[in-house]
C-alpha cells in the first residue's frame, strides 16, 4: 500500500495539515511532530529554488551551499523520525468541514484537519525577455546574498533596477544597468553610478546570447546593439500561491515595497482566519530559506498553543458538564478536607 493509500485509508483527524513541504513547512512540521501532534504535509514537489541545484542554499548556518533538494530530502527524513508524515500532492482546496477542514488534492485525497497551515510558496514572474527563463537559478539571479559571492568578479549586467545595481557592484567592478523597462533615475541616482563606475545602457532588449559552452555571454538589444555579460539580475515580480485557498477568506496584499502579492498575517503568521495559519514565501516574498524556516517554526508554536487551549477549555467544560461539582468547588471541598495536605504532601510544620 502507497503512503497516499495509508493516509486515505485511516481516516483519522490529524491536528495539523501542512500545505506546502519547503523550508518552512518542513521546518513547521517538526516542530509540531515533536511536541506530539500529528501532522501531515502534502508537498507538490515543486521547490521554487529547484533550477538553482548547482548553486547550492546560502545562508543556513551549519548548511552553507548544500543543495536545494538535499536539504529537503534531509527535512523529509527528520519530520518522518519525529512521526510526522510528507506525502506527494497538489492540493486543490480546502475547505471548512464544521469544526474541522477538509483539504482535497487534484487527484482526489481528502485529508482532514483540525488545523492548517499553509507554505506554498510564490510563483516569479519573471520579465519577458525571449530565453530569460531558461536561464533562471543558473547566470539568471536576483538576489546578492543568494548568488553574489559566487558570480563575483565576474561581468553582471543588471536588468532595471539602481538598488540591485548598488548591490551587485559590491562584488564586481563590470557591472552594467539596463534600462529595458524604462526604469527612472534621479539626478543622484545617475551621479551615484557614474561614481562607482556602473554602466547604463538604454534600449530595449531582445534576446541573449549564449557561448559553446551553455552559459550566457552577452545581452542583445533590438536595435543589434551587443553588451557582453556573464551574468544577468533580474527583479520578478513575486506572486504567492494561493489559487486553491479562495474559499478560505485570506487577504491577499501588496507587499509593502510593492515586490509582489503575499498573505496577509500577524506576527505568528495567523491569516485572520480562524484555524488557518501561513508561513515562507507565501505571507513573506522576500524571506529566504533561513527567514522562511524560522517562520514556519513561530507559526507551528503558534498553531500547537491554539490546539492546547482549545483542548483545556474543551476538557474544562467537558467536566462542568459530567459532575456535581466545578473546578473551583472541588478545589474548596478539598481544602477544607485535606488542609495542609490538599496536595497530597506533608507539611513540614505539620510535626510542630
Amino acid at each position: 500500500m502507497s503512503e497516499n493509500e495509508r493516509l486515505r485509508a485511516d481516516g483519522q483527524v490529524w491536528d495539523v495539515v501542512v500545505v506546502g513541504g519547503g523550508a518552512a513547512g518542513l521546518s513547521a512540521a517538526l516542530t509540531l511532530a515533536r511536541v506530539r501532534r500529528s501532522v501531515v504535509v502534502i508537498d507538490a514537489g515543486e521547490p521554487r529554488n529547484a533550477p538553482a541545484v548547482d548553486v547550492g542554499v546560502h545562508g543556513v548556518l551549519g548548511r552553507e551551499g548544500i543543495s536545494p533538494l538535499e536539504l529537503l530530502r534531509l527535512g523529509r527524513a527528520e519530520v518522518a523520525s519525529y512521526g510526522g508524515r510528507v506525502v506527494p500532492g497538489r492540493v486543490a482546496r480546502v475547505h471548512r468541514d464544521g469544526a474541522e477542514f477538509s483539504v482535497v488534492t487534484e487527484g482526489g485525497q481528502r485529508v482532514r484537519a483540525r488545523r492548517v497551515l499553509v507554505t506554498t510558496g510564490l510563483v516569479d514572474e519573471l520579465p519577458e525577455v525571449p530565453g530569460l527563463a531558461e536561464r533562471w537559478g543558473r547566470d539568471v539571479m536576483h538576489c546578492v546574498y543568494c548568488h553574489g559571492w559566487e558570480v563575483r568578479d565576474r561581468a553582471i549586467g543588471v536588468l532595471g533596477s539602481f538598488h540591485q545595481a548598488l548591490l551587485f557592484r559590491q562584488l564586481s567592478r563590470d557591472v552594467t544597468l539596463f534600462r529595458d523597462t524604462g526604469t527612472g533615475l534621479t539626478e543622484e541616482q545617475w551621479e551615484q553610478l557614474a561614481a562607482l563606475g556602473v554602466g547604463v545602457v538604454e534600449g530595449e532588449i531582445g534576446g541573449l546570447e549564449i557561448d559553446g559552452q551553455d552559459r550566457l555571454a552577452a545581452v542583445r538589444l533590438t536595435s543589434g546593439v551587443v553588451v557582453p555579460v556573464r551574468e544577468l539580475v533580474v527583479a520578478p515580480r513575486f506572486v504567492a500561491r494561493t489559487g486553491f485557498l479562495d474559499g478560505l477568506g485570506l487577504t491577499v496584499r501588496e507587499h509593502p515595497m510593492g515586490f509582489g502579492e503575499q498573505v496577509a498575517v500577524d506576527a505568528s503568521g495567523f491569516t485572520g482566519v480562524e484555524g488557518v495559519w501561513a508561513a515562507g514565501n507565501v505571507s513573506d516574498v522576500l524571506a529566504g530559506v533561513p527567514a522562511a524556516a524560522a517562520a514556519g517554526v513561530t507559526a507551528a508554536a503558534a498553531i500547537n498553543m491554539d490546539l492546547l487551549t482549545a483542548g483545556a477549555r474543551g476538557a474544562a467544560a467537558s467536566r462542568e458538564h459530567g459532575g456535581v461539582f466545578g473546578g473551583a468547588m472541588e478545589a474548596e471541598v478539598s481544602r477544607r478536607v485535606l488542609g495542609t495536605r490538599v496536595h497530597g504532601l506533608e507539611s513540614r510544620f505539620d510535626h510542630g
